[in-house]
């Protein structure tokens, strides 16, 4: 039997043998409730209760001081580096394995993405090797670090917390604190992620999170920004807004702004879904204790597991194949999507597409080996939920 074949009768031990999505969302509550009130009084946009509710729930949550709900998660990156004074002439590290997003935001922002390389523990960013590549490549000037060789000032640092999996932000925020690095996290999938029983997100002077359809709660599309600094929640919230100033008749907007308010309607989803995240988190738990107990007993395939002193939201159960190959993970890749499992790859190294080749970069070998060697597996909490 073929590596391939070993995998897909693995998954099918775990979820059965069905046609399975990647991740799908569980509505299992007051969803349908909450829907029919904003439409029946007519307030489906971005006025509305379920907005105020929904951000005090995500406060709660994550036990943040402020809470921004907005139109998605890319947008929640790029309005809180704009909020933290991040624009043309800058440099932000990001890491080569991340969704596409976490990029474009710098973009939208004015600065630009210098790529650094992540590491296969957590699949976050390599610190040691990070640690080092910046003391190569920097020079101090004033309270700032500037790379030597584009002379641009590197202002900020996202770690991103891949598949719900906490990176070191520990030892990360020390490299941030030393090289005066604004922190804002990449927890677009990390939302009941925790590290040292402090949640993802809450770390940096900012963290962002996504309600994609896909992730392990939904508002249908959008995100939010947590913060502990109450001048960035109210610039955040300002901006967001249109940058409109309040009055009972007049149109005034005091500098460039944005739309990017999260709808009552989307709002009222979400916090329908956040009631049952706990109970999301546990059939996500016990799909992933079944999945490590198939994949042990395998050599050549292994589960990514949750980082130390960390309990991940588990989003995307990831395998590992040792010593892969692109031919060999697509033919895993392949034959799954025959048998109508759809599983992915990690995302294409964003060093890799044309429109960031020309950007700053470390070496990227650890991210290589990701990409040829990492699927995500089928991870519904359906999986669970249905069992008789």
């Amino acid at each position: 039997m073929s590596l391939a074949q070993d995998i897909i009768k693995s998954i099918i031990k775990v979820v059965g043998s069905q046609k399975h999505n990647l991740h799908e969302p569980l509505f299992i509550g007051n969803e349908i409730n909450y829907l029919k009130k904003t439409i029946i009084t007519n307030l489906v946009s971005s006025i509305g209760p379920f907005v105020k509710k929904f951000e005090d729930q995500i406060k709660k949550f994550t036990k943040s001081k402020y809470a921004i709900s907005v139109v998605n998660g890319t947008e929640a990156l790029h309005l809180s580096l704009i909020a933290c004074g991040v624009n043309n002439g800058d440099e932000v590290l990001v890491p080569t394995i991340t969704f596409v997003g976490t990029a474009n935001a710098i973009l939208y922002s004015g600065a630009t993405p210098h790529f650094v390389d992540s590491e296969l523990k957590t699949l976050g960013i390599d610190p040691l090797k990070l640690e080092k590549y910046l003391k190569e490549i920097t020079i101090k000037k004033g309270k700032f670090y500037f790379n030597k060789k584009t002379g641009r000032k590197i202002k900020a640092i996202i770690p991103v917390h891949v598949f719900g999996n906490i990176c070191q932000i520990d030892k990360i925020l020390k490299i941030a604190k030393k090289y005066n690095l604004v922190v804002i996290e990449d927890a677009a999938e990390a939302l009941g992620s925790f590290f040292k029983n402090k949640h993802a997100g809450s770390f940096g002077l900012i963290g962002c999170f996504s309600f994609n359809g896909n992730k392990i709660i939904t508002t249908g599309g959008g995100g939010a920004i947590i913060t502990n600094n109450k001048f960035l929640a109210k610039k955040i919230k300002h901006l967001s807004t249109t940058a409109k100033i309040n009055h009972r008749w007049e149109y005034i907007h005091d500098q460039i702004g944005y739309n990017f308010r999260m709808p009552n309607l989307n709002a009222a989803l979400g916090s329908a879904q956040i009631e049952n995240l706990n109970k999301i988190l546990r059939l996500k738990r016990k799909l992933f204790l079944r999945y490590y107990k198939e994949f042990s007993k395998t050599n050549n395939v292994k589960l990514i597991m949750n980082p130390e002193f960390s309990k991940s939201n588990n989003w995307l159960n990831t395998i590992f194949i040792k010593n892969s190959s692109i031919k060999k993970r697509n033919k895993v890749l392949s034959l799954a999507q025959k048998k109508n499992f759809f599983l992915r790859p990690v995302w294409k190294p964003l060093h890799e597409l044309k429109q960031f080749r020309s950007m700053p970069k470390m070496n990227l070998k650890n991210a290589k080996n990701i990409y040829l060697s990492c699927i995500n597996l089928p991870s519904s909490p359906h999986h669970i939920f249905n069992e008789k």
